[in-house]
């Protein structure tokens, strides 16, 4: 997913970046709101998180590839504005120690892995949010959908933007074809992940998830014996 140097010709890759930059600005100012004391820890382990399984990478095909985002996971526990931070940090440090996406590039990365994705996948988790049961089935099916779409919002921003500035003679109608199609398969298994972390957060700490705080939880049904002494 990462894009390299010279994909994108310097004019996509330059409004890329005018749209990336204010969306981090942004957000600068909206993540002051979202972290509490308890979550700065949280914001923090999820960047490691996010840093280690962008390192993976699949082979997609024309030049590309693909990997696990990590953007729904951010924005549902520590909230869609830190998000974006986080995942502009992660992204600058792989482009500037790792060469993972090119320099010229990394405006537009980080408009569709830190912006387009965090966003899109906490959008589509507080809809599923609202219409799903209070429940931890319920809670994992919104977390599910929202890693999944939001890695397929994420190819298909690129897609998009290769269809307008691409300089590889590739056909973008197959580019397109080649990652929304992969990341589809990606992003069910980065929605099964995602899933399972962050029911593993709401199953001892439902507070730190930034998603559900205004959520009315499930009512506890407690044993028999126990609503008798009750």
């Amino acid at each position: 997913m990462h894009v390299p140097d010279g994909f994108l010709d310097a004019g996509t890759s330059a409004a890329a970046g005018v749209v990336a930059v204010g969306a981090v600005g942004l957000s600068l100012r909206r993540a002051r709101t979202e972290l509490a004391d308890a979550a700065a820890p949280m914001a923090g382990l999820v960047a490691v998180f996010i840093f280690a399984a962008q390192m993976i990478n699949f082979p997609v095909g024309a030049g590309t590839s693909g990997h696990l985002i990590g953007a729904a996971l951010a924005a549902i526990l520590v909230g869609p504005a830190t998000a974006v931070l986080a995942m502009t940090v992660v992204l600058t440090v792989q482009a500037l120690v790792f060469a993972d996406g090119g320099l010229t590039a990394l405006g537009v990365n980080l408009l569709n892995l830190a912006v387009v994705a965090p966003l899109v996948a906490y959008a589509v988790f507080r809809l599923l949010v609202r219409v799903l049961p209070p429940t931890r089935g319920g809670t994992a099916a919104a977390t599910f959908f929202a890693a999944a779409l939001s890695v397929v919002a994420a190819a298909a921003a690129f897609s998009l933007e290769f269809a307008v500035g691409g300089t590889d003679a590739v056909d973008a109608g197959a580019v397109a074809t080649a990652m929304i199609a992969v990341h589809a398969v990606i992003g069910a298994v980065e929605g099964v992940v995602t899933a399972l972390i962050v029911g593993s957060v709401v199953a001892v700490r439902p507070d730190l998830v930034y998603g559900l705080r205004d959520r009315r939880t499930a009512p506890v049904v407690l044993p028999a014996e126990a609503r008798a002494e009750v």
